[in-house]
């Protein structure tokens, strides 16, 4: 029996992409679908509530939880039921054949968790050569970011205390503990992204930063610190 699957959507002022990847996950049918709003100051919760009917197999739910990337997720984590949970960014849609790769991965008992590939809403110049050099680095050294909209099996993620409470990073933190606990499936069907970040503060800098915040949090520093530095030089 193919394994049942909850998507978690952490939200924050998402009314204007949010739509979008509610159109490419009710396309799924997956059994639930759970969008965590943070406390949104603009029309995303009326905008969620307003496509809940038949979102899911089950009743599709908005609820709120304190505002917080992994957070949310952890909340919308504790509500679900479904066998594996998969976190989806807000502006990030997914493939029409998620459902049935994520299936596919799940039914081998070795996989605990897996990622898709990513690419950009405008699949040229310079989103096409940032979207293959995260795969690249992604499949490289084994770790995905909450752009590639990592799932994992429920138990395994309880096990681990899911998210670590930390405001910056928390989706390479978990994927490391995945990494040691079992197999993590990269799967090539790729997630479509919104290349909007990386517009508006430029493609270079933005690789520069996430190169240098990440480089530090690999020598250790604190996640609190470089929440600090990501706000001070966005």
């Amino acid at each position: 029996m193919p394994a049942s699957i909850a998507i978690i959507i952490p939200t924050l002022d998402e009314e204007r992409t949010l739509s979008r990847t509610l159109l490419s996950v009710r396309q799924l049918q997956v059994d639930e679908v759970i969008i965590v709003d943070g406390g949104s100051r603009d029309q995303t919760v009326p905008v969620a509530r307003s496509q809940l009917p038949g979102l899911s197999r089950r009743p599709a739910v908005v609820m709120e939880s304190e505002q917080g990337r992994a957070r949310q997720m952890n909340a919308g984590a504790g509500r679900a039921q479904s066998d594996v949970l998969l976190f989806l960014h807000a502006d990030t849609r997914l493939p029409q054949e998620a459902r049935h790769e994520i299936e596919r991965v799940m039914d081998n008992a070795r996989h605990i968790g897996g990622r898709f590939d990513v690419r950009f809403d405008d699949d040229r110049g310079w989103a096409w050569l940032v979207s293959r050099m995260i795969n690249w680095r992604s499949r490289w050294s084994g770790i995905a970011t909450g752009d590639q909209a990592m799932f994992a099996r429920r138990a395994v993620f309880e096990d681990l205390d899911g998210f670590a409470d930390i405001p910056l990073m928390e989706d390479i933190e978990l994927m490391r503990r995945l990494k040691r606990a079992g197999s993590v499936a990269a799967l090539r069907a790729r997630v479509t992204t919104s290349f909007r970040r990386w517009e508006r503060q430029g493609v270079l800098r933005t690789i520069l930063r996430m190169w240098l915040l990440r480089g530090l949090y690999w020598m250790g520093v604190n996640p609190a610190t470089l929440h600090k530095l990501y706000a001070a030089i966005r």
